[in-house]
């Protein structure tokens, strides 16, 4: 997908978590919002840095780029929900569009699946919109289920709300 595709599913996702999360957080779901939205729009829009040097989809659009911004929070205590935004780029790219990622990088090259459109297409935004959805019900299933911690990083979610 393109950049505007990636803001616009983080955009959605940023309300949609927040939302969700805000009784958790013991914070209103505008403060709620504001305070998941920024780092998941700037973790949707971090793999796509790779444009600029190295390989497209493959630099920055694999599994150690996110352990990495999993790992970061847990020890040094921030840079919190930034992996969800790289996540949901990464589903954006396998399950929108037809090029697929190097998930797996360099060990192996493009993993895909068969779904997804060209990113050039006319219905590229509609399948941004549906894959949103899709990501958005996931989260939802987490937070319903008990599970909503999961996408908080152990050990820095009282640093992180008790500091806004």
């Amino acid at each position: 997908m393109n950049k505007a595709d990636h803001v616009i599913n983080a955009v959605i996702l940023s309300i949609g978590v927040g939302v969700l999360l805000a009784p958790g957080m013991n914070q209103s779901p505008y403060s709620a919002i504001i305070l998941v939205g920024v780092p998941i729009v700037i973790g949707a829009l971090f793999p796509d840095i790779d444009t600029e040097f190295g390989t497209h989809r493959e630099t920055f659009h694999n599994i150690v780029t996110l352990a990495v911004f999993i790992a970061f929070p847990i020890y040094f205590e921030n840079l919190f929900f930034v992996w969800i935004g790289i996540l949901t780029h990464y589903v954006l790219d396998l399950l929108g569009t037809k090029g697929g990622l190097a998930l797996f990088y360099p060990v192996t090259k493009h993993v895909s699946v068969p779904v997804g459109v060209n990113v050039d297409s006319s219905l590229a935004r509609l399948v941004t919109l549906a894959v949103t959805a899709f990501e958005l019900g996931v989260v939802w299933l987490l937070v319903e289920y008990g599970y909503g911690s999961l996408l908080r990083a152990p050990g820095v979610w009282n640093l992180f709300t008790s500091t806004f």
